[in-house]
């Protein structure tokens, strides 16, 4: 019958100790280290929610380095385990100093089993609530990802959690993300979440007009200020006043204008071409841009305080192909939304289709993928939308298997695999870092052929 008690670890170098809490923790499963490299090993093998920590170990018994250098290591590798500090009785100050490293509590030795049971039975209750929490955080975040954008991918929901964090604050931010990755949807996101949300949200892209005409939309001009200028019209940067103004592609901004812009970031005052008088603009500033702006600063064609200005926060959007999974449940609701709008009768990606989309690299990212879904749908025949319908150009990636077993196996080999070369091929070190027994990593390499 599998002991379905709680795992507790223990780490003491003194074998006395290490039987009589055995005997003191029955409501347990205890698990003992004697030094730091165990101590770590048995964390990477059992990983216990809560852990007792002797401050003087090996080769320092005396002292508390080791015991520090260990509960360091353990919370770096498991930060949510509760770490119970066990110190001598006239020891408070390397206590506390434990407890300021993260330790959850600490206890005076020799200890009086019931008390310190309290307190390990407590440090389980609240590493039980704090998983929960997490877990129900995962599960709240997964569903609810911001308005417009769909994502199960790790990285991008933290993107998206960055940008809910960012938008009631009045911080100038800088979307970095290659063309097609959703920078306006997440530049929207940042104003709908924003106490400016009842005001206007404007967008310009500084790559789409023409150099002689952007200074005149972004800033405005007065009646008479150039051929053409029949009557005063306020620019992009005054409409959005109270508001959000996204300044799309940044880094094709013309040097003439980029010095103006920094001004306007600087003073938040402009003046319109040909007028006489400063206007006072409350606006929250978003840039984005696809380029390299410390690449474009080394040549000279981008100012470095300008880039200091626009980035006081940066967020980085990862492209659709390192987002795992996004681009099938992307390809699904646009198909959806696709067939709505047209009212098409009810389309589906066949098997083969899903697989093209899955392997497809999508180097125009969302906005590609929204292409080749519209196009599918229209050409589908049939109520399946195939491969041949996506137009895609066969892929160099491996066809994907959904094989649990297969796919646990690969991941398998490929851990011993570099674990084998990080160490030179030390079995024992091996298997301490992978945590798992000499034996399981002998069976492990003779399945994969590794020995």
């Amino acid at each position: 019958m599998t002991d379905k008690r709680p795992v507790l670890m223990i780490v003491e170098d003194d074998t006395g100790l290490q039987k009589q809490m055995r005997w003191s923790f029955e409501r347990y499963e205890p698990v003992f280290a004697g030094d730091r490299e165990t101590a770590l090993a048995t964390l990477r093998r059992h990983e216990p929610a809560v852990v007792t920590l002797d401050l003087g170990l090996p080769p320092d018994a005396d002292g508390t380095s080791e015991g520090f250098a260990t509960l360091r290591e353990i919370l770096a590798f498991a930060p949510a385990t509760k770490v119970v500090v066990l110190t001598g009785q006239n020891d408070r100050d390397n206590a506390l100093k434990a407890v300021e490293a993260g330790a959850y509590d600490f206890f005076a030795k020799p200890f009086e089993a019931d008390l310190l049971n309290t307190v390990i039975d407590r440090a389980f209750r609240l590493a039980g609530l704090e998983r929960e929490n997490r877990e129900l955080r995962a599960r709240q975040t997964n569903q609810m990802p911001l308005d417009g954008l769909i994502t199960r991918d790790p990285g991008m929901l933290k993107t998206c959690q960055q940008v809910e964090r960012l938008a009631p604050t009045a911080a100038t931010v800088l979307l970095l993300g290659e063309s097609g990755t959703g920078k306006e949807v997440l530049a929207r996101a940042l104003h709908e979440l924003s106490p400016r949300r009842d005001r206007r949200f404007v967008a310009i892209n500084c790559a789409a007009i023409p150099d002689a005409l952007l200074e005149s939309e972004l800033f405005g001009h007065e009646k008479g200020a150039f051929t053409g200028a029949v009557k005063q019209t306020p620019g992009k940067i005054e409409v959005a006043d109270g508001g959000t103004l996204f300044l799309d592609e940044i880094g094709d901004l013309p040097a003439a204008l980029q010095s103006k812009l920094l001004r306007f970031l600087q003073e938040r005052k402009i003046e319109r071409i040909g007028g006489r008088s400063e206007i006072d603009i409350d606006v929250r500033v978003v840039c984005a841009t696809h380029r390299n702006l410390r690449e474009l600063i080394a040549q000279g064609s981008f100012r470095e305080d300008l880039f200091y200005r626009v980035s006081e926060i940066v967020v980085t959007i990862p492209p659709l192909r390192e987002r795992a999974g996004d681009a099938v449940l992307l390809a699904h609701a646009l198909v959806q939304r696709f067939a709505r709008q047209g009212g098409c009768r009810r389309l589906a990606l066949g098997d083969d289709a899903l697989d093209a989309i899955a392997r497809h690299r999508w180097p125009g990212n969302v906005r590609e993928l929204e292409n080749c879904i519209k196009r599918a749908v229209i050409m589908a025949d049939g109520t399946a939308i195939r491969a041949e319908d996506l137009g895609l150009e066969a892929g160099d990636e491996p066809p994907i298997t959904f094989n649990l077993r297969q796919a646990r196996e690969e991941a398998e080999r490929q851990a011993v695999l570099k674990v084998m070369a990080h160490v030179d091929g030390n079995v024992a070190r091996a298997a301490s870092l992978l945590g798992i027994s000499r034996p399981t990593l002998y069976d492990l390499l003779n399945r994969f052929g590794l020995r």
